[in-house]
């Protein structure tokens, strides 16, 4: 199981979890979304996609339907009986309509059958990330502006200087906003490490960024500790 954080195109720090257990296929993925800039976990084995899935909140899953352990599809319908909104898509050597429809009949938002070519594969990626992001291009936090499409944070006009995994978790706390997020799930969406047990470094980027977002970062308004559970983007409504 491992991660990269991606830094040429994609700066919001969106995490695709893939499941997939053929390696030539898996690196190839891997190295494709890193280049495009996000940040990537792998996983070889729907057992193993599964403790992922029960801790962290990646924003879409690429899914294989024949792996070892625990079947694509087996994972997909025990995803969706916890979560329906994670966007799914399906990769399966099995060329057959009905498998195609089982796959989008499990829960799967795609589809696409092997062999495939890696810029149809992001494109899809990108078109199912663009739906789930909703139509708030520009997000508010008191007097600071976060552009989610091009992954700017400005203060009247200004851009501020956030170093890159101050930006990831902040975009992570800006697209689950209103949710207290505990800190393993922060550690495995954002660091893409499930086996990390060190929440300091979470803790140090938090007052970072609270120094930088908050009016009075002693007295946060936005970014709350919720003691005992985690953290929260508190914005209302």
């Amino acid at each position: 199981m491992e991660s990269q954080h991606g830094s040429r195109k994609n700066m919001s720090g969106e995490h695709i979890l893939i499941v997939e257990d053929d390696a030539a296929i898996l690196t190839g993925l891997r190295a494709k979304l890193e280049i495009e800039g996000y940040l990537v976990s792998t996983a070889t084995d729907g057992e193993t996609a599964r403790q992922w899935l029960e801790l962290a909140s990646p924003d879409l899953l690429v899914l294989d339907i024949m792996l070892p352990e625990l079947d694509g599809l087996s994972v997909l319908r025990w995803l969706r009986r916890k979560n329906t909104t994670l966007p799914v898509l399906i990769l399966s050597a099995r060329g057959r309509e009905e498998q195609k429809v089982e796959g989008l009949r499990a829960g799967a938002d795609d589809y696409l059958a092997k062999p495939f070519g890696l810029t149809e594969l992001t494109a899809r990626i990108e078109a199912l990330l663009r739906r789930t992001r909703g139509t708030d291009s520009t997000v508010q936090i008191g007097d600071v502006a976060i552009d989610m499409e091009h992954s700017r944070v400005t203060r009247d006009g200004v851009e501020l200087a956030l170093s890159r995994k101050e930006l990831a978790l902040l975009m992570f706390l800006v697209r689950r906003r209103n949710q207290v997020l505990p800190r393993e799930t922060i550690l495995a969406s954002v660091w893409g490490d499930i086996t990390a047990s060190d929440a300091r470094s979470i803790d140090y980027h938090m007052v970072n960024l609270r120094k930088k977002i908050e009016p009075n970062p002693r007295q946060p308004e936005y970014l709350i500790t919720r003691h005992g559970l985690g953290y929260e983007l508190a914005l209302g409504g």
